[in-house]
């Protein structure tokens, strides 16, 4: 786990860099003149500005290391992730079936993300 956060980091960190550059610093300002705390300058005017990035951010992190079997089977360790089970049924399994079915987990997982995003409304400036 600590090896695909390490490889896909940067896939999280670039869009939120892009949507707090995108930040005008007018509310924030105004928000500090107005006597909020910074808690609350970050929940009520930095999050709701930032948060579609953050939603591009996890749909690019979350959709690349689901296929991603080539790093855990280097580095090795006890867990199994999808893409370990689909290589290991394609290959030496050769259980085809198995392997189809997994497949789809991840397809159906970011179906349901990207619906629940859209149902929010989060993409719309983007």
């Amino acid at each position: 786990m600590i090896t695909l956060s390490y490889l896909w980091l940067p896939y999280m960190i670039l869009p939120i860099y892009a949507g707090l550059e995108r930040l005008p610093n007018s509310p924030v300002d105004a928000s500090g003149n107005l006597g909020a705390r910074p808690f609350r300058t970050f929940r009520s005017v930095v999050l709701p500005v930032t948060f579609p990035a953050v939603v591009a951010g996890s749909i690019f992190t979350f959709s690349l290391s689901l296929g991603d079997y080539i790093a855990v089977k280097i580095v090795g360790g006890t867990s199994q992730m999808l893409g370990n089970v689909v290589y290991d049924n394609i290959g030496a399994a050769n259980n085809l079936p198995f392997a189809a079915t997994v497949a789809t987990v991840p397809v159906v997982i970011m179906l349901a993300y990207l619906a629940a995003v859209r149902c929010t409304g989060a993409l719309d400036n983007l």
